[in-house]
């Protein structure tokens, strides 16, 4: 497939500490929460690569408080609050991650570990990537401007499908909205913050819904169709996303496209998002293009063929080119990035 080596798992060592929380006109409380300490492969940037998973400021299921990313994660069906501080770094870094809203035994902290190397590719091997930008007169002072990004990726391929529908010929910023919608009224909430921050729905949490209940959110038809039958696909076990890992690019694609309301952007959107395919670029990207033609100096629109061709000299890592693309026109146009 094509896919860069990764490297061995992070270090890493965990353990349980008290959490003291004072909600407003209630007694002090105390929740027991877990620490661990993970020494993800450098460089590494935390705030770099938090932003290229949560895209905007107003998303509500990534979130950047200061220096900290926190997330409520579904485990087992049951919901863990996040929250992520780089200590150390970014040539030796060290991260802080502590877990909270419900008791954490060995096997949800290995969950939480897998999530976490999963979302802030924490184990991935950047280095021939660093190599091969050095020398580029185009990519290489952006690669080292952003040194310390890794390619994150949703904690599901459920969640990436979902994120892909949703952003469907629409503004990143409306996607959001309608995920953030989504997630507040469907997603679990851990058990000491019933009125804060939600997981992202799993596949059981939509399964149930009907096409008018998305709509209320701001989903056309079309897509609340897809979700839908997508999340009673896989609850019914006829579809298994997460094995679309085993199959190649073309498969991969084919069976993705096979589902309603999947075209080839949102395919190839989840062959990087949510399986972490490195060299997959998605060709279709509007915003992808722009970026594209202003850093070649390009007049004309481009097409699929056309993009291809251009990021081709950056195989296998199109797709960390991708998302280097994404963090410059974040700083660019917000100045949310950390420079």
């Amino acid at each position: 497939m094509g896919e860069p080596e990764r490297c061995a798992e992070a270090r890493q060592r965990s353990v349980t500490v008290k959490i003291d929380r004072s909600p407003v006109c209630t007694q002090a409380q105390t929740f027991e929460g877990h620490r661990l300490e993970i020494e993800p492969r450098g460089p590494f940037r935390l705030d770099l690569t938090a932003w290229a998973l949560r895209r905007r400021s107003h998303n509500t299921v990534d979130r950047w408080e200061t220096a900290t990313y926190e997330r409520v994660l579904s485990l087992d069906g049951g919901p863990v609050a996040l929250s992520v501080t780089q200590v150390a770094g970014p040539v030796a870094p060290r991260l802080s991650i502590l877990l909270a809203g419900r008791r954490i035994d060995q096997r949800a902290e290995g969950l939480a570990r897998g999530a976490l190397n999963r979302l802030l590719g924490l184990s991935v091997d950047l280095s021939p990537f660093a190599a091969l930008a050095a020398p580029d007169p185009l990519l290489g002072p952006l690669a080292a401007r952003l040194r310390g990004l890794k390619p994150p990726r949703f904690p599901t391929v459920f969640e990436a499908l979902v994120n892909g529908v949703a952003c469907q010929q629409l503004s990143l910023d409306v996607g959001i909205h309608l995920l953030n919608r989504l997630a507040a009224d469907r997603g679990k909430a851990t058990f000491d913050g019933p009125d804060g921050p939600r997981a992202f729905p799993d596949p059981a949490d939509l399964a149930s819904l009907q096409p008018d209940e998305l709509k209320r959110h701001g989903f056309s038809a079309t897509k609340a169709r897809a979700i839908i039958e997508t999340a009673q696909s896989v609850t019914a076990g006829d579809l298994d996303l997460e094995e679309l890992q085993r199959l190649e690019d073309g498969a991969a694609i084919e069976r993705l496209t096979s589902l309603r309301g999947i075209g080839r952007w949102t395919a190839e959107y989840v062959l990087l998002r949510g399986l972490g395919r490195l060299h997959v670029f998605p060709g279709d990207d509007v915003g992808a293009h722009n970026k594209l033609r202003r850093w070649f100096a390009i007049e004309t629109p481009l097409d699929y063929e056309a993009v291809g061709r251009l990021v081709a000299r950056w195989h296998p890592y199109a797709g960390v080119v991708y998302f280097h693309l994404l963090l410059d026109s974040l700083s660019r146009a917000r100045g949310h990035v950390a420079r």
